[in-house]
């Protein structure tokens, strides 16, 4: 069984995190909370609904990043809109 051993000051933080306004670091944190306290990988899958290679990728982002794994990575999720700006685009080409 794998799992995540945390700190004091780690298991304080995440507490936190659990309650920010960001969806994803709401769940990471509470998954590695759980871990923490033994939880299978299994069960927190079912719980986050997602699959158990997900749960294993953010416990390896875990390790390699620490607090800095909570959050998505840049470049993802809904791209700016050039809305307004079609006639300077028009204008270059």
């Amino acid at each position: 069984m794998r799992h995540v051993t945390l700190k004091t000051d780690e298991i304080e933080t995440l507490e936190q995190d659990k309650k920010s306004s960001h969806n994803t670091i709401r769940k990471r944190s509470h998954c590695l909370l759980l871990s923490d306290q033994g939880r299978m990988i299994t069960d927190m899958a079912t719980i986050f609904n997602v699959d158990r290679r997900t749960i294993e990728r953010w416990f390896d982002k875990w390790k390699k990043e620490g607090m800095n794994s909570l959050p998505i990575s840049t470049g993802r999720g809904v791209k700016t809109r050039l809305k307004g700006l079609e006639e300077v685009l028009s204008l270059s080409n």
